[in-house]
């Protein structure tokens, strides 16, 4: 393990990166303050929803982009598995809890699987096809990001990166897991509303809570 003085500022400089909101930023140039449309998240999946698709597609992909970059610069430098593993937990979290945003951030998907490219390629790509399939023939993104992090420490442990002699190690396979139960804890609230019936469909109007209901139409 690299000394934690250098795990520790690796952690907190990723946690700054990870934490720009890039939701809440495409929102902005729209006009509107994500976090009083939708759900209210700053994922791309409420900017697509409330800003159109090309916001949402911006959003996931510079979502992923701060996730994947710090992680691969630091894996440039240095094959010490601890280091990868705080510049990892370091965007994630910065993403979740962003220090710009009073602490209250988005779901970690895109992040998570930008900063997971890095060092395990193959679980990342098992799981966006997954997601893709599962979005495609339900119209459910929440029950794709789901399944799809839930496949990340299943396929880490069956395949490992995909190469012949490489494995995952056993603290990265750790990490999947844990990624894995944060990316599902922070859609408890979907996953209510999948089990109700009542959760909403990509390309479904969403009715906006977070917006003042219209006052009801008089008969006379």
């Amino acid at each position: 393990m690299g000394p934690w003085p250098l795990n520790l500022t690796i952690l907190a400089a990723c946690f700054i990166v990870g934490g720009v909101p890039f939701g809440f930023i495409i929102g902005k140039c729209h006009g509107v303050d994500i976090r009083e449309h939708g759900s209210g998240n700053i994922g791309a999946t409420n900017v697509l929803r409330t800003c159109g698709k090309p916001a949402g597609l911006l959003c996931f992909f510079l979502d992923a982009l701060k996730g994947f970059g710090p992680v691969f610069a630091v894996m440039t430098y240095t094959d010490a598995t601890a280091l990868s593993i705080s510049a990892v937990s370091g965007t994630v979290c910065g993403h979740i809890w962003t220090p710009y945003l009073r602490f209250r951030g988005g779901k970690g998907i895109a992040t998570s699987a930008g900063a997971l490219l890095a060092i395990a390629w193959i679980p990342v790509v098992v799981g966006l096809v997954l997601w893709i399939i599962v979005v495609t023939a339900t119209r459910y993104v929440s029950l794709g990001s789901i399944l799809a992090a839930l496949s990340l420490p299943i396929t880490g442990l069956l395949i490992g990166r995909g190469l012949p002699g490489e494995p995952l190690s056993t603290p990265i396979i750790v990490l999947l897991s844990l990624l894995a139960g944060v990316a599902i804890a922070r859609h408890h609230s979907n996953i209510k509303r999948l089990l109700a019936g009542t959760e909403n469909k990509l390309g479904q109007a969403k009715d906006d809570q977070l917006k003042p209901e219209p006052e009801p139409e008089s008969n006379s």
